[in-house]
């Protein structure tokens, strides 16, 4: 089944997230350590097209609760980078 993680950034988000880039990176690579599998993700940008204002991943998974497992994994989550996450299948 295919879940969207649809986050925006905190307004305060953006050095947390680029203090956390690298072990987020390294986190999207661990998706087999949950059964979950990344159809495509990325960040979410003002509209210059760069300014980071959040992430979006499209998850196949058996369950909303793998993909919720993976989500709270992520550095990204622990730090507190988002302000707002909705996940929906």
């Amino acid at each position: 089944m295919l879940f969207v993680i649809h986050c925006i950034d905190a307004a305060d988000g953006t050095p947390r997230r680029m203090e956390n880039y690298p072990a987020h990176k390294a986190h999207l690579e661990r998706t087999a350590d949950f059964g979950v599998e990344i159809v495509f993700s990325g960040p979410l940008v003002k509209d210059d097209g760069e300014s980071p204002i959040g992430s979006m991943l499209v998850i196949e998974a058996p369950n909303r609760a793998a993909v919720e497992a993976y989500h709270k994994a992520d550095p990204f989550y622990a730090a507190k980078v988002w302000q707002s996450i909705n996940i929906h299948a």
